[in-house]
């Protein structure tokens, strides 16, 4: 049986939403950077998870019993995965320009997609991210701090185990809920460490509510753009429209906090961009292939 799909315009409402969140996000991300003087990584990440955590607790009211063990240690995991994700992820932010630190974190993702795929023609696209990867460290970005690279590193192998928790996750827990509860843990987890980093600051009025303005953005509006871009979207369109992050972020840096790159840095971010794209469309087609269905239309 053959997908069919309205012309191309039909779309095209979902793919502003995509875009739109994925703006969201990084934009979180660059008043991120303005709060890492006052309350540093470990307390932004803090104040991230801990408000998130209460917007989808709130929002979800997930119930707690009636689950086994495996359960919890499975979202227990998950909610692991997430606060260490966030907080390589921030801990390189500090170090690193946010395009950048975007570009090398979704190196995971695009790994995870090549290796899952056990196409050798997959491995094509992660080749050409690697190249984008080392032009963007021969573009005039020399300063790079190695430490952030190895952070934002991490962020992207944690990012590969937040997707497959993710899926295990949801596939235990109904709606949103595994969410929530994970989002908690991670928050319990960060905790202590952001009370340490940053201590009273972390109580500022002002500090608060910035963070409470990350939270919003990098979490509680992508999630609900991305749930109503999901309905008219298929999973494969969506995933090559996450692809434009590193894009996006870099052009976020630029305008909000003034990181400008060079052309050659923006040709190695743009190859990433496409190798991402590459690696999801290659694995759509060769699944849609299996099954007898047609390509969708993005």
């Amino acid at each position: 049986m053959t997908e069919t799909r309205p012309a191309s315009r039909a779309p095209i409402g979902a793919v502003g939403l995509v875009i739109g969140g994925l703006a969201c996000q990084e934009l979180g991300a660059s008043f991120a950077v303005l709060l890492f003087p006052t309350v540093g990584a470990l307390g932004m990440v803090t104040l991230r998870l801990v408000f998130s955590a209460i917007v989808l607790l709130l929002i979800c009211r997930p119930t707690l019993r009636g689950y086994s063990r495996r359960d919890w240690l499975t979202v227990t995991v998950f909610g692991l995965a997430l606060a260490g994700m966030n907080a390589l992820f921030y801990e390189a932010l500090a170090r690193l320009p946010l395009g950048p630190t975007v570009t090398i974190e979704v190196l995971g993702p695009l790994l995870l997609s090549v290796i899952v795929s056990r196409r050798a023609a997959s491995w094509l696209w992660a080749v050409l991210a690697f190249v984008g990867v080392a032009l963007l460290s021969r573009g005039g970005l020399e300063e790079l701090d190695p430490v952030g690279v190895a952070f934002a590193a991490g962020a992207g192998v944690l990012w590969a185990a937040y997707i497959l928790m993710s899926g295990r996750t949801g596939a235990r827990f109904p709606r949103l809920d595994g969410l929530a509860i994970a989002m908690a843990i991670g928050a319990i987890v960060t905790l202590p460490f952001g009370l340490v980093s940053a201590g009273t600051a972390l109580f500022s009025p002002t500090v608060l509510l910035l963070g409470f303005a990350v939270a919003v953005l990098s979490s509680a509006i992508p999630y609900a753009l991305e749930l109503l871009a999901l309905r008219r979207l298929t999973a494969a369109s969506f995933s090559i429209l996450l692809s434009l992050a590193p894009a996006i972020a870099a052009l976020v840096g630029a305008l909000v906090l003034g990181q400008s790159l060079t052309l050659v840095s923006t040709i190695g971010i743009l190859l990433v961009v496409v190798a991402s794209a590459g690696a999801v469309r290659s694995a759509s087609r060769h699944a849609r292939r299996q099954s007898g269905l047609s390509e969708p239309v993005l």
